[in-house]
């Protein structure tokens, strides 16, 4: 059988390519086929320790079996974040033209509502003493939109809003400009800045979106926050995958 396999960020660079299509025996899983990568590629063990792997765009173990046709990708931790977008109530949205936060927030506002709290999360001019010239996000995007839509059901349902709108930019962002704008509308404006505190923490530990940043002296991938462990389970530990 065949599969496709997708690298990003760091990990890419590392690699020097993008996807490889892989041949596999049937019922191989997805630690086999790790196990064939690095084979091939041995410098996809040093990240052995930190990626974390989709099968088909849903979170995935080593243990998971592929099937003929799987697109699989290799994760290293995230880091995200025309006209302008501008979200609908309750929906999350990727674009690579500037976030027009005002017409978002307008857009989730209804007369039940008592606040609408917002994170605004801006490209910063200086990263550990080295001025910063710009940042390019890049992202998994079929998959972090999926993240990104779970993410604002979940947040509806465990604090109780009415409306989420996530939307991050991916491309060349200067600095100043709006990298991710998040809306929550609630009738109560202490459940509306839990969830909003709630959504971007973990948006930017789960979606995979990464962000390489650029100095007068280069540019590197940024150190993203490591996985959550219902994420990585059992693919942490050891470097070489049995």
């Amino acid at each position: 059988m065949k599969v496709r396999v997708i690298y990003f960020g760091m990990l890419k660079d590392a690699v020097g390519r993008q996807i490889d299509d892989v041949s596999l025996p049937e019922r191989a899983t997805l630690g086999d086929l790790l196990n064939d990568r690095i084979s091939q590629t041995p410098v996809i063990d040093n990240f052995r320790s930190v990626l974390a792997f989709s099968v088909n765009q849903d979170y995935a173990q080593l243990a998971t079996v592929l099937n003929d046709g799987d697109e699989v990708a290799m994760l290293p931790p995230v880091s995200g974040g025309a006209e302008s977008a501008v979200a609908t109530p309750g929906r999350c949205a990727i674009v690579r033209e500037k976030i027009n936060q005002q017409a978002i927030t307008d857009s989730i506002k209804r007369p039940e509502d008592g606040a609408v709290s917002v994170f605004d999360g801006i490209v910063r001019g200086n990263t550990r003493g080295r001025k910063t010239l710009y940042l390019d996000y890049e992202a998994y995007e079929g998959m972090a939109l999926k993240q990104m839509e779970e993410l604002a059901a979940e947040a509806i349902s465990k604090f109780g809003v009415r409306e989420v709108a996530i939307i991050h930019r991916l491309g060349r962002l200067e600095i100043g400009e709006t990298s991710v704008f998040i809306a929550v509308a609630s009738a109560h404006r202490v459940a509306a800045m839990d969830a909003s505190r709630w959504l971007i923490d973990t948006l930017k530990k789960t979606v995979p979106i990464w962000k390489k940043e650029y100095f007068i002296d280069g540019a590197v991938w940024a150190d993203g926050e490591p996985f959550p462990e219902e994420i990585r389970g059992s693919n942490s530990g050891s470097k070489s995958a049995k």
